[in-house]
């Protein structure tokens, strides 16, 4: 499976039969899932700790580092799935609206080049 060959229902689908093959839906409130998102988030920045943006965006290259990453990334984004399942969100429209509303938030001629929040452009 890759990007550009797998739909996101059918990894929701997979995440979903995964977790109820091993009957840990009882685990998976919207709670548990949220704090289970961060601790892999975590899990993730701790990689980059006391790196450099230059050296992080290097690094995320190179083995072992990335294969590291590349594990807490699948554990955050399966999470985030699982946590759409039960919540019953539709990923892409979600994504979808909050892009809309990040363009009206972030229009191109005041947000170009700049980090500042969308209350300082």
């Amino acid at each position: 499976m890759n990007d550009s060959e797998t739909q996101i229902e059918e990894l929701k689908k997979r995440i979903l039969a995964f977790a109820q093959e091993r009957d840990w839906e009882q685990f998976h409130s919207p709670k548990n899932l949220s704090m289970a998102i961060s601790a892999e988030a975590a899990e993730l920045m701790e990689h980059f700790l006391w790196q450099s943006a230059e050296s992080s965006r290097h690094d995320v290259m190179e083995n072992p580092l990335r294969e590291k990453i590349t594990e807490e990334i699948a554990d955050i984004l399966i999470f985030a799935f699982e946590f759409a399942n039960v919540a019953e969100i539709d990923i892409a429209s979600a994504i979808t609206e909050k892009m809309k509303k990040n363009a009206q938030k972030y229009p191109i001629n005041k947000a170009k080049g700049t980090s500042a929040k969308y209350t300082e452009l």
